[in-house]
């Protein structure tokens, strides 16, 4: 999981998906990449007011895993993994080892690829992600 959050460096998020969790202060976020996100999204996003961010300021067209260790996270479930020292070491090889993110996160997926989806009355599509219907 430490490997695929990775993959949050690339794309757009919406606002709903971290407002007010992430923005409240204090906040382990970097107050300057918190404070733009505060001018980007609304206090209270709703379903006619839920824009989107880049989930990378800097490099938002190519995956770059040092967000986290920036405390640019936009997820809190990004941003726990400094939390443990087992997943804090490897959130700092992703990021600093050329190549060592790549190729785990190329494993991973191929991991996540091999696993069934859930049909008939064995499983649902949710309506809402975070949510059991």
């Amino acid at each position: 999981m430490v490997v695929l959050a990775g993959a949050h460096t690339v794309g757009r998020a919406h606002c709903s998906s971290f407002v007010p969790d992430r923005l409240a202060v204090p906040s382990d976020m970097d107050p300057s990449f918190a404070g733009m996100l505060r001018g980007q999204c609304p206090a209270c996003p709703s379903s006619s007011n839920d824009p989107t961010v880049v989930q990378d300021v800097v490099t938002p067209n190519r995956w770059a895993t040092r967000n986290v260790l920036a405390h640019r996270a936009l997820f809190t479930s990004d941003a726990s993994l400094l939390t443990s020292p087992a997943t804090a070491k490897m959130v700092v090889d992703n990021a600093n080892i050329p190549g060592w993110w790549e190729d785990r996160f190329k494993e991973a997926m191929v991991k996540l690829a091999a696993v069934e989806v859930k049909t008939g009355g064995s499983g649902e599509v949710r309506r809402n992600c975070r949510a059991v219907n």
